[in-house]
């Protein structure tokens, strides 16, 4: 019995240690990908005064009209309550 529960003690430990190494790596790349938003939006700034704030908007305008077309599309559940649908 002793046996077994040191192999799924193991296990478990080993999965834990994966898991915690793909949460590292993640926070990593999603570091690596701030700096290059970052970099671009900085670089392209200086070659085209305003640029991020003209990109800002758009992206605001273009998030909006995804959100509307979603709740568009979405079928409506006459059984939820309001404030569900």
């Amino acid at each position: 019995m002793s046996e077994d529960e040191d192999r799924r003690s193991a296990e478990k430990e080993s999965l834990l240690e994966q898991i915690n190494a793909l949460k590292r790596e993640d926070e990593t790349l999603n570091n690596i990908l701030a700096v290059d938003v970052w970099a671009l939006a900085k670089t392209m700034d200086e070659f085209q005064p305003g640029f991020w704030s003209a990109f800002m908007k758009n992206r605001d305008q273009a998030l909006k009209r995804f959100i509307d077309e979603v709740v568009r599309s979405k079928p409506v559940n006459v059984k939820r309550p309001p404030y569900l649908r």
